[in-house]
C-alpha cells in the first residue's frame, strides 16, 4: 500500500514521518502525471504545488481553517489529501471539477476561478471570523505571484494592512509565471528576491555546514533560519510589500517540505495578516513539463504520460490560430495596430504577433480593466489597438469598454476567444455573458463568425473602424467547416438557405449555423419552407433582417449566449420598432450557470441541438405540441392555422 492509499483525509497527514512525507509527495506526482495525462486539465501548477499543499494541511486545520486557491485550477492536490481519489472523470460530466467546488467537499470555498480575487475573499472570512467570535479559525490564501498583478489583490492587500487584526495567511506561490512568465515590476522585484546572489550563496553554505554536522530535518531548519537571519540582515528582502506594514516570512523553498512547515507554523503564531514567500517550480518533476518553456504544461489535452507528447489531435487549425496566423498579416500593413494581452499571449493567439513586432504587442499582467482603459488611450494617439481575451474575462473590464472606450468613441477592437460553452473547465469558464453584456454599450459592433474565412473578412472590417469599440468572438476549439453563402445582401447579412416557401426565418450567430443549416434541412422533411440567414454583425442588427423577418411567418434566432437580454431579444426590440408583427422565439442558453461536461453534452441537456430545435419549431408553427417539445412563451407561438393556408 502507498502511502496516497492511506491519506484519506488531512487528518491522515499529522502523523506521518519526514520519510512519509517526501514518499506521499513523490506518490501524488505520480498520481497526477498518470491520470491529467488520460483526461487532460492543469498539469504544470499542480504539479508545483505538491510540497506547499502537503505543509498546508499538515500545519492547519481544514475545513476548520479555510483554505482558498487563487486560481483554483492548482486544487488538484488539495482534492486528494480531502478524500477525492477519483480522478477517472476529472472535468467530465459527473466527475470531478477541475476547480474548487463546495457541492464536492466542505473543503472547498471558492470556485469562480478568475484570478486575483482569492486576497479579498480571505479577508472577508476572516473579518468574518473575527467578528462572530470564532478566533480559533485561521484563513490561509494560496495566490500565484501571476494573480498579484491583478488589481483587485492590490486593493486587497491596501485594506489588509489598514486593519490587521485578523487570522490570515497569504501563501505567495512564486514560480515566475501565471499562463506564461509573470511580467511587470512586481515580477522583476519577486525575481529579484528569488536570486539574489548573496542570499542564495549564504543559505546555501549554511546548509552544507548544518547537515554535515548532524542536524537533519527540522533542527538543521531552525537553526539555519536563525542563522540566516543575523548573517543576511542587510541583504535579506523586507518583504514582498515592504510599504504596506505586513508581516513576511521567506522566501522559502516551496519543495523543502521542512522549510514550508517551518515558515507556516511560524506564520500561525502571528495573530495578523502575514505573508509566506514560497519559491516553487511550475510542472515540478515532470521533466516535458519543466523543459517546455513556452506554458510548463499549464493546461493539457490528453497526453504520452512518458514523454508529454499530445495525443488524439485531430490536427485542424483551431478557431484561436486563425485569428493569429491573420494578426501577423495584418500587422505587416498596419502599423498603426497593435495587440494587447492580459497575461495570455499564447492562449489568445497574439504570440506570433509579439514574435514578429514585438514592440508592438504588450502583455499587462492579469489586469483586464487596465488593458481597456490603456487602449483607449492608445487609440486617443493614434493607433489601433486589439484586445485579445477569453469572453468568460470581459466582465471584469466591462466599465472600462462602457465609459473608457465607447463614451469616447475610441477605435478599438475586442477579441473575445473561448465564447460560447467551453466545456470543461465549468461555470466560471464558459463565455456565455458577452453578447448579452457588451450589446447594452451605445455604439458597440459586434460580429459572431461562423467559420475562419469569415473571422479573417469580420477581424478586418472590425479593424477598419476608428471611432467605436467592436468585438470579434469566437468558441473554443477547431475551426468550423466553411459555409458559402447563397447570397449576400447589400449590408452585409449571408443569405445559406432559402425556401420559396417563407415559414420560418432561422437567424443564427456564429458558429450556430451549421446547426441552423441542420434545422432548416429537418424542417424541409416537415414540409415547412426555412431561409437560414448569418448576419456576421449580430449589432446593431442589419435593416434586411427586419426586412426578412416581415415577409416570413416565424423568426427563430440561434446563439450561444444567454437567452436574458441576448441577440433574439435585441431583434425582438428591432421589430418592435418597425412594427412588424412576426412572431419571434429565442433559443439560446438559460441563465443558470451550467456545469462542467462537453460541450456537447452541455447543449444537449439545455436543448440547444438541431433536434430539440426543430421540434420546437414544428410545435409552433403548426400550433400543436408535439412530444418531449419544451414549453413555448405563448407571445412566441405561431398558433392560426389560417395564416399557413394563406
Amino acid at each position: 500500500m502507498s502511502i496516497l492509499d492511506r491519506v484519506n483525509g488531512p487528518e491522515d497527514l499529522k502523523g506521518l514521518k519526514d520519510a512519509e512525507v517526501i514518499e506521499l509527495a513523490q506518490d501524488i506526482r505520480e498520481f497526477l502525471i498518470s491520470k491529467v495525462a488520460k483526461t487532460g486539465g492543469h498539469l504544470g501548477p499542480n504539479l508545483g504545488v505538491v510540497e506547499t499543499t502537503l505543509a498546508i494541511h499538515r500545519v492547519f486545520d481544514s475545513p476548520k481553517d479555510s483554505i482558498i486557491f487563487d486560481t483554483g485550477h492548482q486544487s488538484y492536490v488539495h482534492k486528494l489529501l480531502t478524500g477525492r481519489k477519483n480522478f477517472d472523470n476529472l472535468r467530465s460530466k459527473e466527475g470531478l471539477a477541475g476547480y474548487p467546488q463546495r457541492s464536492e467537499s466542505v473543503h472547498d470555498i471558492v470556485e469562480s476561478s478568475h484570478a486575483s480575487s482569492s486576497i479579498s475573499w480571505g479577508d472577508g472570512i476572516a473579518k468574518a471570523y473575527r467578528l462572530t467570535k470564532q478566533d480559533d479559525r485561521y484563513v490561509i490564501v494560496v495566490v500565484g505571484d501571476g494573480a498579484l498583478t491583478g488589481g483587485m489583490t492590490w486593493e486587497a492587500l491596501n485594506n489588509i494592512s489598514d486593519d490587521n487584526d485578523r487570522k490570515l495567511v497569504i501563501v505567495v506561490n512564486d514560480n515566475g509565471r501565471s499562463y506564461a512568465p509573470t511580467i511587470g515590476g512586481l515580477a522583476r522585484y519577486l525575481n529579484g528576491i528569488r536570486t539574489e546572489r548573496i542570499y542564495r550563496r549564504l543559505y546555501r553554505l549554511s546548509r552544507k555546514v548544518f547537515y554535515k554536522f548532524g542536524m537533519p530535518g527540522k533542527m538543521a531548519y531552525s537553526t539555519l533560519r536563525g542563522a540566516a537571519k543575523g548573517l543576511l540582515g542587510t541583504f535579506a528582502p523586507k518583504g514582498i510589500f515592504p510599504n504596506l506594514d505586513l508581516k513576511y516570512i521567506g522566501p522559502v523553498n516551496g519543495h523543502d517540505m521542512n522549510a514550508m512547515e517551518e515558515a507556516l507554523k511560524q506564520a500561525k503564531k502571528y495573530a495578523n495578516p502575514v505573508i509566506v514567500h514560497a519559491i516553487t517550480q511550475k510542472g515540478k518533476g515532470y521533466e516535458p513539463a519543466v523543459s517546455d518553456e513556452a506554458d510548463q504544461f499549464h493546461a493539457v489535452g490528453q497526453i504520452d504520460p512518458d514523454t508529454g507528447k499530445a495525443v488524439g489531435d485531430s490536427g485542424k487549425q483551431s478557431w484561436t490560430g486563425v485569428f493569429a496566423d491573420e494578426m501577423v498579416e495584418i500587422a505587416k500593413n498596419k502599423p498603426n495596430v497593435i495587440g494587447i494581452t492580459a497575461a495570455m499571449l499564447i492562449p489568445v493567439g497574439l504570440h506570433k504577433f509579439a514574435d514578429k513586432f514585438p514592440e508592438r504587442v504588450f502583455d499587462v499582467g492579469i489586469a483586464e480593466q487596465h488593458a481597456v482603459t490603456s487602449a483607449a488611450g492608445m487609440a486617443f494617439g493614434g493607433l489601433h489597438p486589439v484586445v485579445a481575451v477569453y469572453a468568460t474575462f470581459m466582465g471584469r473590464a466591462f466599465d472600462q469598454v462602457l465609459m473608457d472606450v465607447a463614451l469616447h468613441k475610441a477605435g478599438v477592437t475586442f477579441v473575445l476567444d473561448r465564447a460560447g460553452v467551453t466545456g470543461p473547465d465549468g461555470a466560471s469558464h464558459h463565455g456565455m455573458w458577452d453578447l448579452a453584456m457588451l450589446q447594452i454599450v451605445p455604439g458597440i459592433r459586434i460580429a459572431s463568425p461562423r467559420d475562419g474565412k469569415r473571422l479573417v473578412e469580420e477581424l478586418n472590417e472590425a479593424i477598419e473602424v476608428s471611432d467605436a469599440p467592436t468585438v470579434i468572438r469566437f468558441p473554443k476549439g477547431s475551426v468550423s467547416s466553411e459555409i458559402e453563402a447563397v447570397r449576400r445582401l447589400a449590408d452585409g447579412v449571408d443569405v445559406l438557405m432559402e425556401s420559396p416557401a417563407k415559414d420560418v426565418l432561422i437567424l443564427t450567430v456564429g458558429s450556430m449555423a451549421h446547426m441552423g443549416l441542420q434545422v432548416a434541412k429537418m424542417l424541409a422533411d416537415q414540409g415547412i419552407g426555412a431561409t437560414v440567414i448569418d448576419p456576421r454583425w449580430v449589432i446593431p442588427v442589419p435593416e434586411s433582417v427586419v426586412s426578412l423577418a416581415s415577409k416570413h411567418r416565424l423568426v427563430v434566432t440561434i446563439e450561444d449566449g444567454i437567452r436574458v437580454g441576448g441577440i433574439g431579444t435585441r431583434v425582438r426590440q428591432d421589430l418592435r420598432a418597425a412594427q412588424v408583427d412576426t412572431a419571434l422565439s429565442e433559443i439560446g442558453l438559460p441563465d443558470e450557470f451550467l456545469e462542467h461536461a462537453s460541450r456537447d453534452e452541455i447543449l444537449d441537456r439545455v436543448g440547444l441541438n438541431a433536434q430539440d430545435i426543430s421540434r420546437e419549431i414544428v410545435a409552433q408553427v403548426l400550433g400543436a405540441r408535439v412530444p418531449h417539445a419544451r414549453a413555448i412563451p405563448e407571445d412566441s407561438v405561431v398558433s392560426d392555422q389560417a395564416r399557413l393556408a394563406e
